[in-house]
């Protein structure tokens, strides 16, 4: 059983959020030279800071379709509070993330509308945590999210155990890591106006130079980064995520999520 269900609402709120959320790391691809918006570069993600009270609007709706009772909160209390944990281990030193691996996989047993929900909260509470609060904060919570969601959405969840899973598990957790990388570079990339000519974001460049600039900022900046956490999420899950998902697996059964009450006489 997952613990959180995607109702209607759910639904609705998720992928607006989605939509909004793509907009908002895209734009720099897309917006005019003459944009205001280019222009106040500095200013754009505390723009976009208005993304959490979306994030947030996920969980009320989650919670008003009945997806959340009182075990799945206790549930992702927990998994938000160790992933949380987990982000200072490494303080993202060469890419040292061992968060990613346990996201992916509760993700995977839990459900893409639970993984959602967990990855967002946990990456607002290892924000306090390590005093990482600031306007690239909205923008980690929306991709940690989508990481932890994709991990529910892969195939074979009803069926695929074993070494098998642990392959798929173990390639779509360096594939998402390098993504989550690739897409808070560009929150970061609309700072550089200016300061290298060779990756440096230009308002109202064709798309085709302005993604060439960005693939080369990414490889100058963090591919460094990215490469070592997708090769320690993929370790990490190869070595323990067979245990790790055998206790989830068992956790979730034992609290029953969504089994119907009853109330019997006497």
């Amino acid at each position: 059983m997952r613990a959180v269900r995607l109702g209607p609402r759910s639904v609705v709120a998720l992928a607006l959020v989605s939509a909004i959320g793509v907009l908002a790391f895209g734009w720099p691809l897309f917006a005019p030279g003459d944009s205001g918006i280019t222009t106040h570069a500095a200013d754009a993600p505390w723009l976009f800071a208005a993304l959490l009270p979306l994030l947030l609007a996920v969980v009320v709706a989650t919670i008003a379709d009945t997806g959340l009772d009182a075990k799945a909160i206790a549930m992702l209390g927990v998994l938000a509070a160790a992933g949380a944990a987990l982000r200072p281990l490494g303080a993202g030193t060469a890419g040292i993330e061992p968060m990613f691996f346990l996201m992916v996989l509760s993700g995977r047993v839990l459900g893409p509308g639970f993984g959602f929900v967990l990855g967002a909260v946990s990456m607002f509470a290892s924000a306090l945590l390590t005093g990482g609060v600031g306007p690239w904060m909205p923008f980690q919570m929306l991709a940690m999210g989508w990481v932890a969601m994709g991990a529910g959405l892969l195939p074979g969840a009803a069926r695929l155990r074993g070494r098998a899973e642990s392959l798929l598990l173990a390639g779509y957790g360096a594939v998402a890591s390098v993504a989550y990388g690739t897409a808070m570079n560009l929150q970061g990339w609309t700072l550089m106006q200016g300061m290298a000519s060779g990756i440096s974001y230009v308002p109202g460049d064709p798309l085709d130079e302005n993604l060439a600039r960005f693939v080369a900022y990414c490889l100058a900046t963090s591919l460094g980064w990215d490469l070592p956490r997708a090769v320690v999420t993929m370790v990490l899950t190869l070595t323990l995520g067979g245990a790790v998902l055998r206790a989830l697996r068992r956790a979730t059964r034992r609290a029953a999520f969504d089994a119907p009450v009853a109330f019997e006489d006497g």
